[in-house]
């Protein structure tokens, strides 16, 4: 019985965090704008400004057709990168000393954190794949292929956010921890997001075909265009998985260590 009435206490805890962090993301809603109209907007300045000059390389694909899937996953990881500030917030402005006074999981606080994010940012995702929809983007996926895309995509939103709140907890400021995640938005644009590996420079293509970004846009457009993964979707999740265990690691030391645990 002890046992039983003590489980959901944790889960209790990450339900409060979670509608807490996701109220604060309803009413803040310049923050919302910019996570739904920045994706829009790289997507329209890709395909109207730059498309014409853009080569898909010897697939011939159309450019529109190519783009979309790297706007996907730029937009859900630069929704998920934006979790340092609220982390460093709480812990700069006292939230994390009041909920330690308190019969609760402190932690509880950085999973809410990350839920949440992963949550707005399926939505805000949802909302660009409408526009590249409205823009004549037309996918061949099949419903399961449509939910492999979305497992993908929310381990990608899960292990960017842990990783941006554990810079969250590294960093002393807002601002710093706004900045600290510069490093997740720039991997999407050297990648196969835009253009092909094989159209870049020697150094810059070794570096596009091997690092994270790459395997998960290549299994995304697969999946959405009905075209061959190949191991695309097994290195997606030995890359993100792994970078997600990272950000839970470090975050678990590091707030520890900031909260005097």
């Amino acid at each position: 019985m002890t046992a039983y009435s003590a489980a959901p206490g944790p889960l209790l805890d990450v339900g409060t965090f979670l509608g807490r962090s996701l109220r604060h993301s309803v009413r803040s809603i310049d923050a919302m704008i910019v996570a739904v109209v920045l994706p829009v907007l790289i997507l329209l300045v890709f395909v109207y400004v730059f498309g014409g000059a853009m080569s898909t390389g010897a697939s011939g694909t159309d450019y529109l057709t190519f783009v979309v899937p790297g706007v996907i996953v730029l937009c859900a990881a630069h929704g998920s990168a934006q979790t340092a500030v609220g982390v460093n917030q709480d812990m700069t402005t006292g939230v994390v000393d009041r909920v330690r006074s308190l019969p609760v999981l402190g932690s509880a606080v950085l999973v809410g954190h990350v839920l949440a994010s992963v949550a707005r940012n399926l939505v805000s995702t949802a909302v660009v794949v409408g526009v590249a929809l409205l823009l004549g983007f037309r996918p061949a996926a099949s419903p399961l292929d449509w939910l492999v895309v979305a497992g993908l995509l929310a381990l990608l939103m899960a292990g960017v956010s842990a990783l941006s709140a554990a810079f969250g907890l590294l960093v002393a400021s807002p601002e710093a921890a706004g900045a600290s995640s510069f490093v997740l938005l720039f991997l999407p644009y050297v990648s196969s997001g835009f253009v092909p590996p094989e159209t870049m420079p020697a150094v810059l293509r070794g570096f596009a075909e091997h690092q994270p970004v790459t395997p998960l846009i290549d299994a995304v457009r697969g999946l959405l265009l009905d075209a061959p993964v190949g191991t695309s979707p097994l290195l997606a999740v030995a890359w993100w998985g792994g970078l997600g265990l990272l950000g839970v690691l470090a975050c678990g030391a590091l707030f520890r260590r900031r909260a005097g645990a």
